[in-house]
Formats: structure tokens, sequence, C-alpha cells
């Protein structure tokens, strides 16, 4: 009996042993463009790109995986901070014994200092203007930060936090790299670089250093497939664990249908704007401006693309933003009033306006829908395609007048109007961020905000700016277009996910498959 017990234990070890070696360790994610950008935390800009460079970086501080509020800002790789009374003067306490990817040493308080030099570098950093007010950031100690700001800056964790220019980068890596560190990126976070392969798939592995814990999963295989009919047979197929889903209500419905699989549409809301520059004509004449506003239905396009993924836009910054104008004066559906303005600006006949765009599909059949709604008021927009990368690299050349830019930011209005409205950030200067219009109407009020103190003062600055910027027609916001993914069902997150400032789930070291 003894022997027939032992052998029983032995089998059901082996059987257990098959089990563990037959656990799915490889996540493959379906993404939504034609390849890879630049794969620079402080430089990458895209959707495709800051999605996939999350899994390899940490900030500071981190907004919890899941959620998008600055309410949820916890400890990262700095394990604790304090300020001085007026916010001028931040000092980080950095973690111990965190490691760089590939051999490249524990990362410090020169490390993170660097970090933040190099974000606010016009040279090394596509969002070098959101540290304009850092003064100086020192290493104290090994791991001790102290930041001195020129002047208080609303949420400053926030652009420390693990977005944007507020991933932290490993010294040695990016001075030894040099321009090659966009093309092999060093972080720190719970997966590392290890493959890339243009047109194709970049692929990760786990980084068993991680100062959370070793990751669950061995590896992520990010694949490039600008098709979303292709997105989807590769996911029904089983190809593909989780993808980045076609922008519209339609494949929502369609995707909950499929067995196994869960849906979602997730926080944040990116802002489609319709961005016009004014200086150069027609458009520098402002009722030009008024009817292509006048022009532009929010409420179809919001029924085009679905009441359940997208919504209305509110104002020139975002819906839930801590100091959006929720209830702010946006023009009105009114196409005979628009061509009653073209008329009386000199274009009797209407107008012709060039868009350089963006084949990313979601994006483009907005603007496509634009397109026909501007038409009905004698509006022509000419739409010259191009792939997502070269569309960002134009646009940035200030060679489209107008720019349909898809954005979602860190949640405070101060953001979103010093990047697409303050004139320090227009296109083609030197401290230039995404201001395409070349917008300058709201300077005093936006910079104001920035630095003051009282919530209730800095509120009624960018309510102030919000109604200047919509009455000059810096910009049209439209709609807000929700998060769209689907994973199958086996794939554990880790968490409960509601949203990602990164515009993809989060992949942790928690994230693991349960089958």
């Amino acid at each position: 009996m003894k022997k027939i017990f032992a052998a029983a234990l032995a089998a059901l070890a082996m059987l257990a042993a098959g089990e563990a070696q037959a656990q799915k360790k490889t996540l493959v994610i379906g993404m939504g463009s034609a390849d890879a950008g630049k794969l620079d935390p402080h430089i990458a800009s895209t959707t495709p790109d800051k999605g996939l460079l999350q899994y390899m970086f940490n900030g500071l501080v981190r907004i919890r995986p899941g959620q998008i509020s600055p309410d949820t800002i916890e400890p990262d790789l700095a394990e604790s901070w304090t300020s001085n009374p007026n916010g001028t003067e931040w000092t980080f306490k950095i973690r111990q014994g965190v490691q760089c990817h590939s051999g490249y040493g524990e990362f410090t308080a020169e490390d993170a200092a660097y970090s933040l030099k190099r974000a606010a570098n016009k040279a090394t950093s596509s969002y070098s203007n959101d540290f304009s007010s850092v003064d100086k950031a020192e290493a104290v100690d090994k791991y001790t930060l102290k930041v001195t700001l020129k002047n208080p800056v609303a949420g400053f964790l926030g652009y420390v936090a693990n977005i944007n220019g507020g991933n932290m980068v490993c010294k040695k890596a990016a001075e030894e790299m040099g321009d090659g560190f966009s093309k092999k990126p060093i972080g720190t976070g719970p997966f590392m670089f290890a493959e890339y392969q243009p047109q194709q798939f970049v692929r990760l592995v786990a980084n068993k250093q991680y100062f959370r814990g070793a990751p669950a999963l061995d590896e992520i295989i990010y694949r490039y497939i600008p098709s979303d009919s292709s997105r989807d047979l590769a996911f029904q197929s089983g190809e593909l664990d989780m993808i980045y889903g076609k922008q519209d209500q339609s494949w929502v419905d369609r995707t909950k249908q499929l067995p196994g699989v869960k849906v979602i549409a997730m926080e944040p809301g990116e802002m489609s704007t319709l961005f016009l520059n004014i200086t150069v004509k027609p458009l520098d004449d402002l009722r030009v401006r008024e009817a292509i506003a006048y022009a532009v239905d929010r409420k179809s396009i919001v029924a085009f693309k679905g009441a359940g993924t997208s919504r209305e836009a509110v104002s020139v910054v975002p819906s839930g933003y801590l100091g959006t104008d929720e209830h702010a004066p946006l023009f009105p559906y009114d196409p005979a009033k628009a061509k009653a303005l073209l008329a009386e600006a000199g274009y009797p006949n209407g107008i012709t306006v060039k868009s350089i765009h963006t084949t990313l599909t979601g994006m483009q059949t907005f603007l496509q829908a634009i397109q026909a709604q501007l038409k009905k008021s004698n509006i022509n927009l000419d739409i010259e395609e191009v792939e997502h990368a070269t569309y960002h690299a134009q646009i940035r050349k200030d060679l489209s007048p107008l720019v349909h830019y898809q954005a979602a930011r860190f949640p405070i209005a101060d953001v979103y109007l010093t990047q697409f409205y303050d004139s320090a950030s227009i296109v083609g200067t030197p401290t230039a961020v995404t201001n395409f219009s070349h917008c300058n109407v709201a300077d005093a009020e936006i910079r104001a905000a920035r630095v003051e103190t009282d919530p209730a003062k800095q509120k009624e600055l960018w309510k102030t700016a919000q109604e200047k910027i919509i009455k000059a027609v810096c910009g049209i916001p439209v709609y807000e277009q929700l998060q769209l993914w689907a994973w199958k069902d086996n794939l554990d997150l880790g968490y409960d996910l509601k949203g990602s400032l990164n515009l993809a789930p989060p992949i942790t070291e928690k994230t693991h498959f349960t089958k």
C-alpha cells in the first residue's frame, strides 16, 4: 500500500509539474500602428509608444495601476517626499537597491537629477516646456533628491509621475548610448527591452531584479498590426492575447460577443481637437475660423463614434480635469452661419484648407467625418494621409495649417493649456511643444494660474483662459474618445482597470495567465 501511495504522489507531482510547465508565460499584444516610433520616454508622444514604454520605466511617483486620478499617486522610485509650505522645494527619498536594466547599476538620486534635467532639455525631450519652472535638480546624497522650482507648479507631482517626461532613465545608459537609447531603452521597470524587428514587433523580457518582485510573465511581444481587421482576426485565432481596438462603438459591440473575452472603454478620454494655424491664410481671418467652428457638429460625431465609447467635448480642456470649464461657450452647429461668415470674409464660393493626417484608423475615420461635415458649409478639407510617425514629425514642422490632434494629459488644466495654447509652446520655436495654432491670446491667464496659490483664483484664471481661446478659435474641441481594449479572460491584470494615463492597460509584475 505504501508503494502504491508513493507512486500516486509521484504521479500527482509529475502532473502538477506538467501543468506548471504548460502555464502560459508570454503575453502577445496587438497594437494598431505600423511601427514603433522613438522608444525614448522623454521623446515618445504617440499612443503606441507610450503604451509600450510604461512597461519598462518608472517615475519618482506613480498613478496607482488602473487609475488616472491624482488622488491615487503613490511611491515609485521615490519611497517618500516632502515640500516646503509654498511648494517651491521638494525633497524625494530614493528607494535603495533599485537596479537599472542590463547591468547598468543601482538607480540613485544622481540618476533622478539627470532624468529631470534631460526631460527639461529641448534637445533631448518633447516635454521640456513641462519642466520650465524647474530651477535645480540636485543629488544631495546617494538617495536624496532636491528639486527647486522657480515658482509653485499646479500638480507638480504629476510631472514626476510615470508618464511622459516624468519617466526616470539611467544616466550611465543614456550617456553611453546617446542616440541609440531610443532604439534600446534602459529603465528600471518590470520588463526590459530585448529585441526590435522593424514593422513587426518589440520583445520585452521580465526584469527578475524588479524591486516590487519578479514578474509572473516571462516576456511581452508587442506586435505592430495597423489593420483593424487583421488585428481582430489574429486575436480571434489566438495569436494575440490583448488588442488595441478599433476606436468605435461597433467594434465594442462586436468584440463583446466573442466567448472568453473582456472589453473595456477606459479613461482617459483623448480629446480630438482641430487646431487652426491663425497665422496663415485664410485661417488668419477670425471669421473663417468661426465659420469652421460653426460647421462642426459634435453631436453627430459622437453618434458616429458611439455614445458608449465617446462623449462631446465641453471646452478646450478635456472634461473632468481640475480647472476645466464644464460649461464653456463652444460654438453651436450652424452651417448657414458658417456660409454667411465665409461670404463676409470674401469667400462666397468657399475655401480649401490642407491637413496632414495620420493613417491610424480611429483618427482617420474621425477626420473623414469632419471633412464631410465641413463640405456642407463650402469648406473643402484637403487631407494628405501619412504614416503615424511621419504625421507627428510633419505637424511639428508646422507643415499642416489644420492639425487634428487627439490627446489626453495629466488631468490638470495647466498641462493642457500650457502645451497647446501657451505661446512658449508654439511649434517651430525653441520651446515648442504642441501649440499648432500659434495661439497667444491667453498667455497672461495661463501663466498667472500656474503660480497662483489660491485655488479659487487659479480656477477663475483657467476659466478666463478657456473663454479667450474659444473666442479666438485657436482650437475647435470636438469629442473625447475613450480607450478601447480587449483581452482574453484567462489574463489576470493583477488590479482593477478603470483607466491609464499611458493609454494602454499597465502590465505589472502581478499580471499573469490563470491557465
